[in-house]
């Protein structure tokens, strides 16, 4: 058989979609906190950008898996791997002004334990959390297509950008493989 021998071509290596700093501190600042949605929104996003989860991750959250005092996160990733993630101070003071303030007004009495509810007391949908970062996104003014995973893929760019260490993002990210997580050395190459 001729064919036996013969290899496909290999497709080219799409560049992931990420957002420049300038738009994503946009994004960041456009929920209005003095409402309970409004603070929750920007806990997920403060959450999703400056830690790099997967949408996943952060809808099977619950309450007691961010430590505030060592600024970590417990996460359950793919093929139920846990793995430990860290935070900074605006995702942390945005999930605690939540936590605090928004989170008991949408809970109206439920005793569920997920961290992030949804408008009527349930735990949030995956996609419930794109529809609310592409909402945001577009009532922000930005001009492409904006998912959690687009803040992913910012959060592991602008890392490398400031000079992190390649397997250190690959182990907060949770890629089994190095060369999954090299995708965004050619990113910040631009």
């Amino acid at each position: 058989n001729p064919f036996e021998r013969l290899l496909t071509p290999k497709l080219p290596r799409k560049l992931p979609n990420f957002l420049y700093p300038e738009e994503a501190a946009k994004l960041l600042e456009l929920p209005d906190t003095s409402s309970p949605l409004g603070q929750r929104d920007r806990a997920i996003l403060e959450v999703l950008y400056g830690t790099g989860l997967r949408v996943t991750e952060i809808c099977r959250m619950n309450q007691g898996d961010m430590d505030f005092e060592e600024k970590e996160i417990r996460v359950l990733g793919k093929g139920n791997k846990e793995r430990i993630v860290i935070f900074g101070r605006q995702a942390g003071e945005a999930a605690q002004n939540y936590l605090q303030n928004g989170r008991p007004k949408l809970a109206s009495g439920t005793k569920l334990n997920a961290l992030f509810l949804s408008r009527k007391g349930g735990r949030l949908s995956p996609r419930q959390v794109e529809r609310i970062v592409s909402s945001l996104a577009r009532r922000a003014g930005l001009q492409k297509k904006v998912t959690p995973h687009t803040l992913r893929h910012s959060f592991a760019t602008h890392l490398l950008e400031g000079g992190a260490d390649l397997r250190m993002v690959q182990e907060l990210l949770g890629h089994a493989s190095l060369s999954t997580t090299q995708v965004y050395t050619h990113v910040t190459r631009e």
